[in-house]
């Protein structure tokens, strides 16, 4: 008996397991357009861990039933469940709604492995998924742990929910008489060089006027959000160059209007300003 419903029950998720495998054997996560296989791989790995979960709890109360006395204190707490419910319910509640909750981010998916996404101020991935928690890799190699209700209760930013592909904006602040012409021609040179670049939106726009300068936003897409940080940075470096090898005198400058006074009688305390 014992030995049987053990054995039935590592039967029951190495089979699990391996339809795992077979499934997603099908599917590449490391292709460069890997939407669908993340999306796979999301619903599967926490389906699994929920087969799983019900796996052993039956298992485990089918174990326990075998022995008599166990049996006779399960009839006696049934018999009397009703206070021990309530406390129990309570109890479970929680647990209950992280349960629910993995099961509804595996339908819904808001979000999935390897999604770029911004948590309580921190950018990064999402590296694994669990039935209570998800691990988030921050850029810097450190790791968030979030609760898994946090992705259905609050809100967060997904920056590859429909695709990975991203724009990237770099503002420069420069001189009433910079060419804007000249800005746009040379970022195009500098995206052309650069494999960052995806080849899609490239464009430079006057997006605001100071009292003394001005605020030049270049527009730049990558096909993810890690090229499109790498591209950004590219794109600054090189404007910044270009402006100091070729318009230096284009960078802001604060211009200052000096009067020279003339003084007209000793002692009437006239002045002139020319």
């Amino acid at each position: 008996g014992i030995a049987f419903i053990g054995t039935l029950t590592w039967m029951a998720t190495r089979t699990v397991a391996v339809i795992r495998e077979i499934i997603l054997s099908r599917f590449d996560v490391d292709q460069k357009d890997n939407l669908a296989a993340r999306k796979i791989y999301t619903q599967f790995r926490v389906i699994e861990r929920v087969i799983i979960v019900i796996i052993l709890i039956i298992g485990i109360s089918s174990l326990l039933m075998t022995f008599e006395k166990i049996r006779q204190l399960g009839v006696s707490i049934m018999a009397s469940a009703g206070v021990i419910g309530i406390i129990a319910g309570f109890a479970a509640q929680k647990s209950i709604a992280t349960l629910f909750a993995g099961i509804q981010i595996a339908i819904t998916q808001p979000i999935r492995l390897d999604d770029v996404v911004i948590v309580e101020n921190e950018w990064g991935w999402i590296e694994e998924i669990t039935l209570t928690y998800v691990v988030v890799r921050v850029w810097d190699l450190r790791r968030l742990v979030v609760p898994i209700t946090y992705f259905i209760e609050r809100p967060f930013q997904n920056w590859t929910r429909v695709s990975a592909d991203i724009l990237g904006t770099v503002f420069l602040y420069m001189d009433y008489t910079i060419p804007v012409q000249v800005i746009r021609k040379e970022l195009q040179k500098i995206v052309k060089g650069s494999d960052l670049w995806d080849g899609k939106v490239c464009g430079v726009q006057v997006t605001n006027a100071a009292q003394q300068t001005i605020e030049v936003r270049a527009l730049v897409s990558a096909a993810d959000s890690s090229k499109a940080w790498d591209l950004r940075c590219l794109v600054r470096e090189k404007l910044l160059e270009f402006l100091q090898s070729t318009y230096p005198a284009s960078l802001p400058k604060t211009r200052v209007e000096l009067k020279k006074s003339i003084l007209l009688g000793k002692d009437s305390g006239q002045e002139a300003i020319v």
